[in-house]
């Protein structure tokens, strides 16, 4: 007797209904696009953050203060006028003949204030090769005298919340291009030294001193004649005029940026050229090693370039070309670049180029006048990736351009911006400051041709 098995039928599955379904859709792409902005968010916070950093005298303080003078409009008011009064240029300021700079603050203590010592330093920008650029101090040309005090009463609370009166006293200086120095040069900063006993603490002053040192005896002002501008960006204004050669006094900055400005274009001629050629050769040619030639393509994109440094630096030795811009330019690795050439030629519909040939066109031809005008998103993004790859490039500039200083990368020179330009501990906010400038350039490639990076057969809808 045969066996009988009951099998039990599963339910059919229902069908969502088309509102459910859709609400599942928008919320997964809700969800998709939180998620990015979420990103974009915390690194865009990174990168205002950084940028922050690179206006700050210190950017290595602690804690790290939010809002601070550079960013603070009642600063940049406060600066203007100083800078007008010390040279008459609200926007960038200086220490010019006919100065006459009124500079107030006010101390507060529970006793008696006594006048704070005032001076005018003979204060370098910094240490190393910036130092050595000095050649007028303010100190050998300005001259300051106390103007006049007030003094005033003000209510604070203590830890335990008692209140209590303290006494405050606001001190105004005058400091003032010396009258027996009327061809005097006209001069960048004016440092400022305050030095107080340590009972008494500073409560106001039109921009913010610089350093505390002495457990807060002492408050230094590198400048305080620096003009809104000057102010806000002196960093970035240190990076031009303080990285310069000692003997021609040439802007060493700008000759990075113009020398990595070079290589990267040469690069990328180079990388189309080859990339293009190679591309559409393994793309449309069938002889014979061709899957061979292709394989040992891939695998050399898995080749460091270090690898290849002794080799590479020895050719180069002997052909004259180190501490050249040209060996920079051709020491490349074109692999990434030849493969998404094949790929995007290999997609491209041989029946056109069939056609042209037909009408008698040569195969140069049809590569040149069809094929190459159509891969124009290809190229762009090629174009793109070794430009990027050029200017950012640290180790082979490194090895193969050592001399003189103004024939670096900005990619090194930044390097040596903490080596000879910032002194032993390193100056961060010149470090900064350069590493933002370098960015400049690539952001405005990214800008001008983010909207052509997608390729025009998609976007005009055409299949």
């Amino acid at each position: 007797m045969a066996r009988m098995t009951a099998v039990t039928a599963s339910p059919p599955r229902r069908r969502l209904p088309v509102v459910a379904l859709r609400r599942r859709q928008l919320a997964a792409r809700a969800w998709l696009y939180m998620t990015f902005l979420a990103v974009a968010t915390i690194m865009g916070g990174m990168f205002v953050l950084a940028f922050m950093a690179s206006l700050k005298v210190d950017p290595l303080e602690r804690p790290f203060r939010i809002y601070f003078d550079q960013i603070n409009p009642a600063a940049w008011i406060a600066a203007a006028r100083l800078g007008h009064e010390g040279a008459g240029d609200a926007l960038w300021g200086g220490f010019s003949y006919g100065a006459k700079v009124e500079f107030s603050v006010t101390y507060a203590a529970v006793a008696d204030i006594v006048e704070p010592k005032a001076e005018i330093p003979r204060r370098r920008p910094g240490s190393g090769i910036a130092a050595a650029l000095m050649r007028d101090y303010a100190a050998d040309y300005a001259s300051i005298a106390l103007k006049s005090s007030s003094s005033a009463k003000m209510e604070v609370h203590d830890e335990s919340g008692i209140r209590r009166v303290w006494q405050t006293r606001t001190f105004v200086y005058e400091i003032a291009y010396r009258t027996d120095r009327r061809n005097g040069p006209r001069i960048e900063r004016t440092p400022l030294n305050l030095t107080a006993p340590p009972s008494q603490t500073l409560i106001d002053s039109p921009i913010s001193p610089s350093r505390s040192e002495r457990r807060g005896r002492l408050l230094s002002w590198d400048n305080i004649t620096p003009g809104a501008l000057g102010l806000i960006f002196n960093n970035y204004r240190r990076v031009i005029n303080e990285t310069a050669d000692l003997q021609t006094g040439k802007s060493l900055f700008g000759s990075w940026l113009v020398n990595s400005l070079a290589i990267a274009t040469g690069r990328l001629v180079l990388t189309l050229v080859v990339a293009s050629l190679a591309g559409y050769a393994l793309a449309r040619f069938k002889f014979r090693g061709s899957r061979l030639l292709f394989a040992a393509l891939i695998f050399s994109m898995t080749i460091p370039a270090q690898v290849t440094f002794v080799s590479n630096y020895l050719i180069f030795r002997d052909l004259s070309l180190l501490n050249t811009p040209w060996s920079v330019i051709v020491v490349f690795v074109a692999s990434a670049n030849v493969l998404l050439m094949k790929q995007f030629f290999e997609g491209f519909p041989r029946e056109i180029e069939e056609a042209a040939i037909v009408d008698g066109a040569n195969r140069f031809q049809v590569f040149w006048k069809i094929v190459l005008p159509n891969a124009k998103p290809a190229l762009l993004v090629n174009a793109i990736l070794a430009f990027q790859g050029a200017w950012n490039d640290f180790f082979w500039p490194l090895v193969l351009i050592t001399s003189p200083p103004e024939a670096l990368t900005v990619q090194v020179g930044l390097l040596s911006l903490r080596r000879s330009f910032g002194g032993v501990q390193g100056d961060w906010g010149l470090v900064l400051a350069g590493a933002f400038l370098s960015v400049v350039p690539v952001l405005i490639l990214f800008v001008l041709f983010q909207r052509h990076i997608v390729p025009t057969q998609f976007t005009k809808g055409v299949t």
